[in-house]
């Protein structure tokens, strides 16, 4: 009965999405309709593109469930993060100046910026790159987030039927979006974004209820110990180890303020009142993000009540031990879900994560083919139409889900490992040189290559240290250290905060910007 609920909810939702695909379809003609819906999209369209681009499986499965476990209850600071610094601050400090800058300069995409900003193609070249090429293992993780959740709710546990499924899902991104462009993907956000409301609501509820209540599921959560017999404090506001919480923090929400795939959405505000465009999604993007990950993180919490036999024994559990000997965290949400909802509910799960995945996948998606397009393409073909331009951008969506969906067919890829490197990357390398960029006249064109360097490099240098096994002694030290050096979860969140520290000291000491130029570049913001 759950399965057959379940897949004729998918079912309906699917034909609505491909459907928004062929309706926007006849409104898209030009780059400008494909990329950014015609610099025209109202406040409500912007914040639930904003916020269902933010969170999708990666963070409800792979996020919650291993900082859920790890943490406890304190995982809800993470949320409270991402409301309050990822959607608000990132709202308010960034939106109007980003309308008005990108306008300014006819910038479409974050590579386009950075050329026209600091006059140099080369940093257009280098940022469609590192776009392309580190959105993809992000993309990997949407998939198997959703993967994990097939596996419990359908009962697709075989290799073929997995791979049956994740080929299914781009074809599905892949129709709407290259019909419909970025108007098809906004429409659909915002359907998806009140599906994920009341989703969340309502499994949080369940969960909170199936332990007797708020209060008795905390102090549950309080009476786990440790292996050596000590409080777990699994229930305590700041839980076991708040330092390294603090690391998943700023990579969950400092990190949208240099993520391309998310500042896009301030591009697209229409000009006409766009100051109380940006008051008004301010507003609904934070309290979608309250709601959507401050329930994702708090029902993470609650994990170990529903994913062992005996919560103070992590050996008892109703997953799989990894090799390492650690819980398989990208299932315990699965199996909360599984233990804690009615059929009907988990059917309503099933479309929500779709959703939330479906909205994140179409921004990687079109981001990453207009990006290498007009930044890397358009550049050395000459006298590109635009409806040249556009048909380039479908096929390059097309193959960018392919590889993506290559590298999801492993899954043992972990997926906060994943979403972590990604994001360390992207925004360890553009967040100083974008946010110092729209504020200050004298950052340099060298400050933003070192910052490129800094973030790229420490990531790929984290990788190979850490990330792929080479090395476990030197692993195993790092990760005792008070700061979990081996974690790119942290060492993401240092790439970031490093970015912005690097550009205004290498802007001290490298050649100034020509003055006239960036005069009337900022001349946008006169009556701001």
């Amino acid at each position: 009965m759950t399965t057959t609920l379940t897949y004729s909810m998918l079912g309906v939702y699917i034909a609505i999405m491909i459907g928004i695909g062929i309706y926007s379809y006849r409104k898209t003609k030009t780059v400008n309709d494909f990329v950014l819906g015609g610099r025209n999209v109202g406040p409500w369209l912007t914040a639930f593109a904003y916020g269902t681009s933010y969170f999708s499986a990666v963070v409800f499965i792979g996020y919650a469930g291993q900082f859920g476990w790890g943490y406890g209850i304190s995982t809800i600071w993470i949320g409270i993060g991402n409301a309050i610094i990822g959607s608000a601050l990132a709202w308010v400090i960034l939106g109007r100046r980003t309308r008005l800058m990108t306008h300014k300069l006819n910038a479409k995409t974050m590579p386009e910026f950075f050329e026209k900003r600091f006059n140099s193609k080369g940093l257009k070249i280098a940022a469609s790159l590192i776009v392309f090429i580190f959105l993809i293992p992000y993309t990997a993780s949407v998939y198997n987030g959703l993967s994990r959740l097939f596996d419990m709710a359908l009962g697709i546990q075989s290799e073929s039927s997995y791979k049956i499924i994740i080929i299914l899902m781009a074809v599905i991104t892949a129709v709407y979006v290259i019909l419909g462009g970025y108007a098809a993907t906004a429409i659909n956000d915002f359907i998806q974004g009140i599906i994920m409301l009341a989703g969340i609501i309502a499994v949080v509820v369940c969960t909170v209820n199936n332990q007797g209540g708020f209060t008795e599921a905390v102090n549950k959560l309080s009476e786990i110990k440790t292996p050596e017999g000590d409080p777990a404090q699994l229930g305590s506001i700041f839980g076991p180890d708040p330092i390294n919480l603090i690391g998943v923090v700023v990579l969950t929400s400092l990190g949208t303020w240099g993520l391309p795939q998310m500042i896009g959405k301030f591009y697209a505000i229409k000009e006409d009142g766009s100051k109380k465009i940006i008051r008004s999604g301010t507003v609904i993007s934070t309290i979608f993000a309250f709601v959507v990950a401050g329930g994702s993180y708090l029902l993470g919490g609650f994990d170990r009540l529903f994913c062992t036999t005996d919560p103070s024994d992590t050996s008892k559990t109703f997953i799989n031990t990894l090799s390492n000997g650690k819980p398989e965290f990208d299932a315990m949400i699965p199996a909360l879900l599984e233990r804690a909802l009615p059929g009907i509910l988990i059917a309503l799960v099933v479309v929500l994560v779709f959703s939330a995945s479906m909205s994140t996948l179409s921004s990687l998606v079109l981001t990453s083919s207009s990006t290498l397009t007009i930044d890397f393409i358009k550049p050395k073909a000459k006298n590109m139409s635009e409806r040249k331009e556009v048909i380039i951008m479908r096929v390059l969506i097309a193959v960018f889900l392919i590889v993506s969906v290559v590298i999801a067919f492993n899954k043992n890829a972990s997926i906060s490992t994943l979403m972590s490197y990604s994001w360390g990357a992207l925004a360890g390398a553009f967040l100083g040189p974008f946010m110092i960029g729209l504020f200050s006249k004298k950052a340099t064109k060298v400050s933003v290559w070192v910052s490129f360097i800094t973030g790229i490099g420490l990531t790929v240098a984290h990788m190979v240290l850490f990330g792929f096994g080479f090395f476990p002694e030197l692993t195993k030290s790092a990760a005792s250290l008070t700061f979990n050096l081996a974690s790119p979860i942290n060492a993401g969140a240092v790439t970031m905060v490093l970015s912005i520290i690097i550009v205004p000291i290498v802007s001290i000491f490298t050649k100034s910007p020509d003055e006239k130029q960036v005069d009337e570049i900022f001349s946008c913001y006169e009556n701001i």
